[in-house]
C-alpha cells in the first residue's frame, strides 16, 4: 500500500511563489512515476507535472515554465515549485504515483495511487 501525504498549499497571491511537497510512505518509489494533478471546483482533475522512473520531466502547456517538479528518491519524496502564480492556478493540488506510460502521463485514470490533496489559492 502507497500512502501519499502533501503539504504546502496554501492563500499567496498573484505572482507569488509556492512550494507543494509530497512524501510517500508503504514502499519505495524509485521504479515508480510521481506526478502532480489539480482540481478545481466544476472542474475535471487536469495533469500539471510528471517525472517517470528516471526519466525527464514533463509539465502542461498552462505551467510550463512557472512551475518546476523534482524529486528526491532517498527521500521518496517529490516536490512542486510554482512560481508567478496567477488566479487560474487556485485549485486542489493532488500527488500521484504509478506506472503511466508516456502516452497516458496526462490522464489520471492511468495513476494508482493519490494523496488526500492540498488547496492552493491565489487571490488580491
Amino acid at each position: 500500500q502507497v500512502l501519499l501525504v502533501e503539504s504546502g498549499g496554501g492563500l499567496v497571491q498573484p505572482g507569488d511563489s509556492l512550494r507543494l511537497s509530497c512524501v510517500a510512505s508503504g514502499r519505495t518509489l524509485n521504479t515508480y512515476a510521481m506526478g502532480w494533478f489539480r482540481q478545481a471546483p466544476g472542474k475535471e482533475r487536469e495533469f500539471v507535472a510528471a517525472i517517470r522512473s528516471g526519466g525527464p520531466n514533463y509539465y502542461s502547456e498552462s505551467v510550463k515554465g512557472r512551475f518546476t517538479m523534482s524529486r528526491d528518491k532517498a527521500k521518496n519524496s517529490a516536490s512542486l515549485h510554482m512560481n508567478s502564480l496567477k488566479p487560474e492556478d487556485s485549485a486542489v493540488y493532488y500527488c500521484a504515483a504509478g506506472h503511466p506510460i508516456l502516452s497516458t502521463l496526462r490522464d489520471p485514470r492511468y495513476w494508482g495511487h493519490w494523496g488526500q490533496g492540498t488547496q492552493v489559492t491565489v487571490s488580491a
